[in-house]
Order: C-alpha cells, then sequence, then structure tokens
C-alpha cells in the first residue's frame, strides 16, 4: 500500500486548515485533493454531498479522525477544482472515484460516504469489494432510497431565505439546539481560510442532482446491492433529515448484514456534524486501531 507524507517543515503535520491542496492526474483529468493526518494503517476517504466542495467538510471530523489514521479529501470529476465533465449517474461517479483512490497507489481504503457519498460508497463497496475495508454511511439511503426523488423542492424550500442560510435549513432541525449547532457548524466550515475551493458550476450541480433523482427512480428488487456488500457498516442519521428521509437508513441497516445503525434525536441531515464529538467516538471504535 501507498503511503504519503505530507508535512509543513514550519507548522509540522498539516491540519484540515493547513494542508495545501494536491492535484493527480487521472486518465487525462486533474483531480484536486487534500490529504493529511496519521501516516499509517488503511486510509479514510471522504466522498461528499451534492453541491459540497472539500471546504464542506467538517473540520472538528476531518482533524479529529486525522489523530489516527490518514484522512483523504478529495473533489469528484467535474467537482469544484478537479477538471473533466461531471457525469449525471451515480455509477460513473464511482468509477471516477476508484480511478482516482487507484492514481494514489491505495490497494484498500476506508470510506465514508455522506448523503450522495455515501450512493457512491456504496456502488464501490458492491462492485471492487476488495478495494474497500469498511464503511461509515452518513445522511444516505439504498438504490430507490424514498423521498430523494423530491430533491428539487427539498432544496427550494431549504433555500427560501437564502442560500446563506439553505445548509443551516437543510442539515439541521429548526429546534434552539438544531439552530445554535448549525450555526456552529457553518462557523467552523470558515476555519480555513487560505487555498480555499472553488464553487460548483451549474452544469455540475445538475448533473449532480440529475444522478440522485435517477437513483432515487431506480429499482434493486430485493436490495441485491446491498446483500452483496459483506463490509462492516456504520450507519448514522439524524431523526429528520429531509432530503434522505430516515427511512432510508433502516432500510440500509435491515439489508446490510454487517451493520450497526445510529440514529440522533433532534438532528437532521447533518447529525454527524451536529453531534460531531459523538460521531467521532463513533467512528474511532468502528475503524478500530490502524
Amino acid at each position: 500500500m501507498k503511503m504519503e507524507t505530507i508535512i509543513d517543515s514550519h507548522a509540522g503535520v498539516f491540519t484540515h486548515e493547513t494542508v495545501p491542496t494536491t492535484y493527480v492526474d487521472v486518465k487525462s483529468v486533474r483531480y484536486a485533493y487534500r490529504a493529511f493526518g496519521k501516516k499509517v494503517g488503511v486510509p479514510l476517504v471522504f466522498l461528499q454531498h451534492f453541491t459540497g466542495t472539500m471546504d464542506n467538510w467538517d473540520p472538528a471530523i476531518t482533524n479529529a479522525l486525522a489523530q489516527n489514521r490518514y484522512v483523504i479529501l478529495f473533489n469528484n470529476k467535474g467537482v469544484a477544482s478537479s477538471e473533466g465533465n461531471a457525469p449525471d449517474s451515480v455509477s460513473e461517479m464511482a468509477k471516477d472515484a476508484i480511478d482516482f483512490i487507484e492514481a494514489l497507489g491505495y490497494d484498500q481504503v476506508d470510506l465514508l460516504g455522506f448523503s450522495l457519498g455515501g450512493f457512491i460508497a456504496q456502488e464501490i463497496a458492491a462492485n471492487r469489494p476488495s478495494l474497500v475495508r469498511k464503511l461509515i454511511l452518513a445522511g444516505t439511503g439504498p438504490i430507490g432510497s424514498e423521498g430523494v426523488t423530491q430533491l428539487e423542492a427539498v432544496i427550494n424550500e431549504g433555500m427560501k431565505d437564502g442560500p446563506a442560510n439553505a445548509l443551516i435549513n437543510l442539515f439541521f432541525t429548526k429546534s434552539e439546539r438544531g439552530i445554535s449547532t448549525g450555526t456552529a457548524f457553518m462557523n467552523r466550515l470558515k476555519s480555513r481560510t487560505v487555498d480555499r475551493d472553488i464553487p460548483n458550476s451549474a452544469i455540475t450541480i445538475g448533473a449532480q442532482a440529475k444522478a440522485i433523482i435517477t437513483y432515487g427512480y431506480q429499482q434493486d428488487e430485493g436490495y441485491q446491492q446491498l446483500a452483496a456488500i459483506k463490509h462492516p457498516v456504520l450507519i448514522v442519521n439524524g431523526t429528520f433529515d429531509l432530503i434522505v428521509p430516515t427511512i432510508n437508513s433502516f432500510t440500509l441497516s435491515q439489508y446490510l448484514v454487517n451493520s450497526k445503525l445510529i440514529i440522533w434525536s433532534d438532528a437532521g441531515h447533518g447529525g454527524l456534524f451536529q453531534y460531531h464529538e459523538d460521531f467521532n467516538r463513533e467512528a474511532e471504535v468502528f475503524l478500530g486501531s490502524n
């Protein structure tokens, strides 16, 4: 397994806030990524949500998990600072992610897939099982997930008081705790002040939306894809997920034969960010020592 060393001679080991963006060419397409943490064992690759970039990962999670493992954040093809055209299907996104992982020289990784990233993670685990050791699936669901075909209406509702509030509206509940932790999350996202990612283009957002809605309309009789995933899986979500309704997390736990399900009360799609301290503890136990 290839292990990379990224060290800042002035500041020591890099963190979420300081690690530089690195690039790798994959089939004539340049992918942007940031890798940091403890360079032992199996690396943890983060697969991002709809419209998200590397800067949308919560440093309260990435920095904590990087204490004991190598963390890799990346933009898939056509996303933000990565080149190419974003595909409009989950299966093609998964193939691109596999190409990226293999281009870094890894023969096995752990995957943390959030929302759309969780769809992609399942595709990778089912179709390239040897590449994956363990899976964390957050705010996501199986092929044919209930409610995801309503993505456009949900996003529009979340943006009704402006795009600046969209993530709080869509990821967190309207309780006092939900609003407070959502605001704290948004402030943490600003902690990286240099070398920030570029926004996604309208073309990329459209392709991702089509992929998600198509995924929701697809059918997988008997949940054959989930049955094919034998890996250890940690599933997490909040009780009030607006984007990938929470019932889908129960479906995952029912058909993934080696899984554990955690549902946080008074939490939404971004439950792992709201309860990041608990999530980090659970993820550390699940991933184990490297």
